[in-house]
């Protein structure tokens, strides 16, 4: 009989163990709910310093996961199996993700500070009211240029991308939608365009760029354009913001026929556990100051007005970083063009990849 206790003790403690090492693994992996957030964004997308600031102030700890792309961060939210509380994608990946009903409709009555975000940038077309989604930076894609290397005033157009003097001295951002709606905004034609002539005559403009063309990169952009290695690079408004800090000779200029608009909003995916952490985290980027230091470390936009007021001079007043209204009604947001026209303009884009070697 002592051996059989003894055979039932061992069990018992057998089993403690293992469902407290099943707890220790679901709370190193994000899944005890009391005591961590889990937050999906883009790589180096928040000041590390903010974060820190929310454990000491919310007692939660973060887990940090990052992705490199919409559709990355699409697929992962719809297999499931993952445990995040937020994520922050774009605008056209907003509308496919509520359209998939992958997204908790927000409780506006829990969220503390939308009183501060600019009216223009709410209530937009990839979410009508804001029912999924708060506002989380902006910006545009437009043209970087070095004075040592080309005159000053040689770019205000999409078009003088096409000008001999640049031969082999352009750098593109690698990204179908971007080079696709540079080629569309050059012939006048929408960003969103699902005309097939127009996507043509685009494509085949293209492809009379690729003489100029240096090349097609993605982050390491950034690199050449601070050491100097091509006039000129299409990217975007935050990377520009970025190369000018380490390169004076460095200018951002959005082309007067137009560019993309771009949103990056902080939204709830469906595979939230910790819903009350993920309201306090919202709350806690709407303050005005929190705002501003996020907006002064990454270098893009806020859309947060009263963190302007946090913000140096220089950086608010800068008309390329903070367009005038006449500027920013050239500007166009990606919408989701669905697989089928996503499909074709990848594949142009390809051809065009294709054709420069």
């Amino acid at each position: 009989m002592k051996k059989l206790y003894s055979l039932l003790l061992v069990i018992c403690l057998l089993v403690v163990c293992m469902l407290t090492g099943v707890h220790a693994l679901e709370k190193s992996d994000g899944n005890d709910n009391a005591q961590v957030i889990n937050i999906y964004n883009w790589g180096d997308y928040i000041d590390p310093a903010l974060l820190k600031k929310f454990e000491k102030e919310s007692g939660y700890k973060v887990n940090y996961d990052t992705f490199d792309s919409n559709e990355a961060m699409f697929t992962k939210i719809q297999q499931g199996g993952t445990h995040y509380d937020i994520a922050i994608p774009s605008e056209y990946m907003i509308e496919k993700l509520r359209q998939e009903n992958l997204l908790v409709s927000l409780d506006q009555k829990k969220i503390k500070g939308m009183q501060y975000l600019e009216r223009r940038f709410l209530n937009l077309s990839f979410d009508p009211e804001n029912h999924y989604s708060i506002p989380y930076f902006w910006g545009t894609l437009g043209i970087v240029y070095n004075d040592k290397m080309i005159a000053k005033n040689m770019i205000t157009s999409w078009n003088d991308l096409w000008k001999n003097d640049l031969k082999d001295n352009v750098m593109l951002i690698d990204g179908a939608r971007e080079v696709m709606g540079m080629g569309l905004n050059s012939l006048g034609y929408s960003l969103n365009s699902k005309n097939k002539m127009e996507l043509q005559s685009a494509a085949h403009k293209l492809k009379k760029l690729t003489p100029n063309v240096k090349a097609i990169v993605a982050d390491e952009i950034k690199m050449y354009m601070i050491n100097e290695e091509s006039a000129v690079a299409v990217t975007f408004s935050g990377e520009a913001f970025d190369m000018m800090a380490e390169n004076q000779h460095l200018h951002y200029v959005i082309p007067e026929e137009g560019s993309n608009l771009w949103f990056d909003n902080i939204v709830i995916p469906k595979t939230v556990q910790n819903e009350k952490g993920a309201y306090a985290f919202i709350n806690f980027m709407l303050r005005p100051e929190n705002a501003a230091q996020n907006a002064e470390y990454i270098g893009y936009s806020t859309p947060n007005k009263k963190a302007l007021d946090y913000l140096p001079k220089n950086i608010t007043s800068d008309k390329q970083f903070y367009p005038a209204d006449p500027l920013m009604k050239n500007l166009e947001v990606y919408q989701d063009l669905g697989p089928e026209y996503l499909g074709i303009y990848n594949d142009l884009f390809l051809e065009m990849k294709m054709y420069r070697n």
